[in-house]
């Protein structure tokens, strides 16, 4: 694997988890948030071929911009980590307010679709290039009083799946991680009485992404993987 690393969502615990796993494996790391603050005290004092890019991804106009002005000074991603994202507990389908699926969708799926599209057409010029996205285990049916938040994952998944047809032939691999619980801070906060043993930790899922973004995972397309720890 060579080549500059995009992680989305970066000042987040996952985020960072996942852009630390490359940075220690010392390749140049494009770091994007929208959290100007948050983004770059995560990272104060590390070292390496780090980037910034504070932009809302789910403004596609200014992800294309800030975002693609990044990649034009840069050169093309090899690797593409849609870590943005975000999840709601909600009303039942039928009683939610609208905000809630729009908030579900402009969180998980336009922030994916805005980042490819900033970043695939530089892949398709090199030939090469990896795209790992973040759908989860709970997207696999519906729950309750989680509608918007599973059928915006389960999108994000039907997403992966069709980019990997597309662009298979053009060098570029397009799969998923489905994680379930993971183990954040916020989620132990939420949580308190669970065991956090049990769920996906935040290094654990990191380096499966970083398997996604390997040579050893070069004949991998359209998997949405299953990441669920014990729980």
């Amino acid at each position: 694997m060579s080549g500059l690393i995009v992680v989305t969502g970066a000042a987040g615990a996952l985020g960072q988890a996942v852009a630390h796993a490359f940075i220690e494996q010392g390749h140049a790391v494009l770091l994007v948030d929208f959290n100007d603050a948050v983004l770059h005290s995560a990272y104060e004092g590390v070292g390496g071929n780090v980037q910034f890019v504070v932009a809302d991804l789910t403004d596609g106009a200014a992800t294309q911009a800030k975002l693609g002005a990044a990649l034009a000074a840069s050169g093309p991603a090899f690797a593409l980590c849609n870590i943005a994202g975000g999840f709601a507990m909600g009303a039942p389908v039928h009683d939610a307010d609208a905000s809630v699926w729009e908030r579900m969708l402009d969180m998980n799926v336009a922030t994916t679709l805005n980042a490819c599209r900033a970043v695939v057409p530089g892949m398709l010029s090199a030939g090469a290039g990896k795209i790992i996205n973040v759908s989860a285990a709970s997207a696999n049916t519906g729950k309750g009083s989680m509608g918007a938040y599973c059928a915006a994952k389960s999108a994000v998944a039907r997403i992966t799946e069709s980019m990997a047809q597309e662009l298979r032939e053009g060098g570029i691999n397009v799969n998923a991680v489905a994680p379930s619980i993971i183990d954040t801070p916020a989620n132990r906060a939420a949580m308190p009485d669970a065991d956090p043993s049990k769920w996906v930790s935040t290094r654990q899922l990191a380096d499966i992404i970083s398997f996604l973004a390997s040579a050893q995972a070069s004949a991998l397309h359209g998997a949405v993987i299953p990441v669920v720890g014990l729980s």
